[in-house]
């Protein structure tokens, strides 16, 4: 019912866009080649799952977006459709981005699957969020969201705030199905939700320094889990009631309708993240510091098991008036300790419960937080897509890493982006590592955008993997694309 209500309001409100609003086009093609089975770090990750499992992956990209007023009474629509063919990728042929935006004042509506990155980082310099990052492809969703900050309750903006909630599905059942290996643990018709709430202090046209704290939260529950536990044979359908969908809004132990892990505990998959950051903002520069602590359940929510450990420290310089460098991330990353190497629910005899041993981003019922194989959270926590043994299983979430970003556009033409990430892996509590692996994965991008090709952009990046996590790799890549409008408008005589 609801894919169905998407896919009409998309399709009605594309149509009457077309034939009322300009457009914007934009195609791409992107091509590129590795020396080994898999393409290094910075040519498989945060690219919004645009990235293949093989060495080499090559794919065409064709889009539309568009905007308009709708009506006198402060409407808006914000639309966009991308189409992906390629070899290499997840899929030869798929839709890569559709969605309506409706707002109004500060809210908006937005319905389908758009391309979403994490919060409080810069996407082209972060490792990325550790409850989204951009890593994975985008997942269909109905989404009510204030999206910008907004001033709360007449603080002449001082003090604002903004936020979303939003319902959707997993869709890649199909593609789990045929990619897992026979008889291991694959889901269907999976449920998604997502809600965050984020607070700012400050006014930057008054005073430098603001401050941004909030909590974003996201779970999967519902669909069908076939070859539980990876025991083949073993499946179960999980419910979506309607007080499923509550219980996946205020995370809650299930009824005898859920597996028996989930009744002791909380119903579906369940992980967040709270997130600060300290704003420092001048005319010529702004500097940032960030922070980002993970929790799965309830585990280490609230420090109930001591100070919080697992985290993304980082800090970012925005230069506005240096070309040569415009900006700088450094990062560190700490998701070793897990909460703790102890779990234990309460039993006649020992009626203590202790939640820790956390496992993020894997999951007994729902196999883990995972969309075609990409971790959804970081990506130093390794996707599923490596795994040859075809299992849906993130077999290294114990992780210390340290990274830098930094780019830079020495003339209006020209720009650079260079990433450098150290890492030190322990595997997981269930499948540790016998000794400790590292990685090393470095990126160096050029991208050209001729003044006299209007629209038209070169990029050419070589990303490089070194170490025992991922093996020794390089890897090549070009991409060319053309932009521009199409005005369906009458010209005026």
């Amino acid at each position: 019912m609801i894919k169905r209500f998407i896919t009409t309001a998309i399709t009605a409100i594309t149509v009457f866009v077309v034939s009322a609003q300009e457009i914007k086009y934009s195609i791409e093609t992107t091509g590129t080649y590795a020396t080994e089975d898999t393409p290094p770090t910075w040519h498989l990750s945060n690219r919004q799952g645009l990235s293949g499992d093989e060495a080499g992956y090559a794919y065409m990209l064709a889009g539309l977006a568009g905007d308009c007023k709708l009506g006198s009474k402060g409407f808006s629509l914000d639309w966009g459709a991308d189409i992906v063919a390629g070899e290499g990728l997840t899929s030869t042929l798929f839709v890569q981005q559709a969605y309506a935006d409706v707002s109004w004042r500060m809210l908006a509506l937005s319905m389908g699957q758009k391309e979403r990155w994490g919060e409080l980082k810069n996407h082209r310099l972060s490792t990325g969020g550790l409850v989204e990052s951009g890593n994975a492809r985008p997942i269909p969703q109905i989404r009510i969201e204030v999206p910008e900050y907004y001033d709360f309750f007449g603080t002449n903006d001082w003090f604002k705030i903004r936020g979303h909630i939003a319902y959707g599905w997993f869709s890649d059942g199909d593609w789990q199905k045929d990619w897992v290996a026979e008889g291991k643990a694959h889901t269907v018709g999976v449920r998604y939700h997502s809600k965050a709430i984020f607070f700012k202090i400050g006014k930057e046209q008054k005073f430098p320094l603001s401050l941004e704290w909030g909590l974003q939260m996201a779970t999967q529950f519902g669909g069908a889990v076939y070859n539980q536990l990876n025991v083949a044979g073993v499946n179960k359908k999980n419910p979506t009631r309607l007080k499923d969908y509550f219980k996946a809004f205020i995370p809650s132990s299930g009824d005898s309708k859920y597996s028996g892990m989930d009744q002791v505990n909380i119903a579906g998959n369940h992980l967040g993240s709270w997130h600060a950051a300290i704003n420092w903002e001048k005319e010529d520069w702004k500097l940032r510091t960030y922070y980002e602590h993970i929790f799965d359940d309830h585990s280490q929510m609230f420090m109930e098991y001591g100070l919080w450990t697992e985290q993304l420290v980082g800090i970012e310089l925005e230069l506005k008036k240096c070309r040569w460098i415009k900006g700088i991330a450094i990062e560190y990353y700490n998701l070793k300790n897990q909460s703790g190497p102890v779990y234990h629910d309460k039993t006649n005899t020992i009626p203590d419960q202790v939640s820790c041993r956390d496992d993020n981003y894997n999951h007994e019922w729902y196999n883990g937080w995972f969309n075609y194989g990409m971790t959804i959270g970081t990506p130093l926590a390794t996707s599923p897509i490596y795994n040859k043994d075809n299992t849906m299983i993130c077999y290294n979430n114990r992780v210390e890493a340290y990274h830098i970003g930094i780019e830079g556009e020495p003339t209006a033409e020209l720009g650079y982006r260079i990433l450098f990430t150290h890492s030190n892996n322990w595997g997981t509590y269930n499948h540790p590592f016998t000794d400790i692996k590292t990685s090393t994965a470095g990126l160096v991008e050029i991208a050209y955008k001729p003044a006299k090709l209007q629209g038209w952009s070169i990029k050419a990046s070589y990303a490089y993997d070194n170490g025992s996590l991922h093996g020794n790799c390089r890897s090549g890549m070009l991409t060319i694309s053309k932009c521009g409008f199409i005005n369906f408008k009458s010209k005026k005589k």
